[in-house]
């Protein structure tokens, strides 16, 4: 190979390079704003982290997307992961603590009835094997995930049919 090759490979090679690894130079930043989410029911806020987000939603999409994808239910499309169909709930899942507490161990939208062994949840694991690997952590980054996504792409999260 000629050197004016071998030297046009090297400068395209160490273009490429340099511009693939520049962390998040063209993904969106979120301001803390957007990126503080209701720990619980009685107000407390946190903040989530980029490595919270970015875990919540691989998390979210591995073990609940395939049921759940844009906040839609696919088994039941009247009920989503929207907010208003979260504050409904009994008792209410708009905040981490619900959120985390209904993966643990799922119930009915008015709180009476367990259907862990029809929902994936951390009960069921015996049944639900992708639940098996999941720690408090995750669960609440994939909490932190579904709370959200209506700050980001607004109401296509849990608009179902009309955005899907």
């Amino acid at each position: 190979m000629s050197l004016k090759k071998t030297s046009l490979l090297l400068i395209m090679f160490c273009l490429f390079s340099s511009f693939i690894s520049v962390p998040n130079t063209f993904g969106i930043e979120l301001d803390e704003a957007t990126r503080t989410i209701k720990v619980n029911k009685e107000g407390k806020t946190t903040v989530l982290t980029a490595e919270q987000l970015k875990r919540g939603k691989r998390l979210f999409n591995s073990s609940c997307g395939q049921c759940h994808v844009g906040g839609v239910t696919k088994t039941n499309p009247n009920l989503g992961l929207d907010p208003e169909a979260l504050s409904l709930a009994t008792p209410a899942r708009n905040n981490i603590d619900g959120l985390v507490d209904y993966m643990k161990a799922p119930t009915t939208y008015d709180g009476l009835e367990s259907i862990a062994e029809i929902h994936p949840s951390i009960k069921s694991a015996n049944i639900f094997s992708r639940m098996r690997s999941l720690d408090d952590d995750d669960l609440f980054d994939i909490a932190g995930h579904i709370l959200i996504q209506p700050k980001i792409v607004s109401e296509k999260w849990g608009g179902g049919k009309i955005y899907y």
